[in-house]
């Protein structure tokens, strides 16, 4: 928790005892349903929590925008961002239905009513559309926006840090991957953003939806 509060000073009495209580709910989960590895839970906030609000420090979800994350694994980027953002409409969206179960469990207890999810593929949805998807190292840039277009609505809110596309968390050289997206997104350095040693050859890339 420590590694939080070093970077975000702002958060209610509400987030700090919801952070605080994640770490715990993922250990109890972990021990039934294997979603996050062991080496990673000794690192929990910083390799999960940390690295999903790498998206908060560059946006600011807006109250009653719904918000996709694709395949979202076991909550990560969606529960933390939801934590941060509680009038805004997270939809944790991945294949694999036992994660989901975890996500549902640890929103509950966490007292998180802004989190729905749903068994699906991204390409399988048809139904809806949201102001922004987010996603963390799930697929290659190309197949991320593909997936996504079909999904976003274009919104009206003109405001620089009210992102209308795609946000994805991704690692390593990226170079030949945006190339080959055709995409032109917007690249952070993480470890420029929070300066520790994990976040190396660590990005955040935003790609607007025009």
């Amino acid at each position: 928790m420590e590694i939080l509060e070093k970077y975000f000073t702002d958060f209610t009495a509400t987030q700090l005892q919801q952070f605080g209580m994640l770490k715990e709910l993922y250990n109890d989960w972990n021990g039934k349903i294997n979603v996050i590895s062991r080496k990673d839970m000794d690192n929990f906030y910083i390799h999960h929590v940390l690295h999903s609000l790498t998206i908060a420090t560059q946006f600011e979800f807006q109250p009653n925008t719904s918000i996709m994350d694709l395949g979202c694994g076991g909550g990560f980027p969606g529960i933390p961002l939801a934590i941060l953002f509680p009038e805004t409409q997270f939809h944790l969206v991945d294949s694999i239905n036992k994660k989901l179960l975890v996500v549902k469990e640890i929103a509950a207890a966490a007292g998180l009513n802004n989190i729905a999810v749903q068994h699906s593929r991204a390409e399988e949805i048809k139904n809806r559309k949201f102001d922004t998807v987010i996603s963390r190292a799930v697929a290659p840039l190309k197949d991320l926006w593909h997936w996504s277009k079909p999904l976003l609505k274009k919104s009206p809110l003109k405001n620089e840090q009210t992102p209308n596309g795609l946000i994805c968390l991704k690692g390593g050289d990226l170079t030949n991957e945006i190339q080959e997206s055709s995409c032109k997104p917007y690249v952070w350095e993480i470890d420029k953003i929070f300066p520790e040693a994990h976040f190396k050859d660590k990005f955040l890339l935003y790609q607007p939806f025009k």
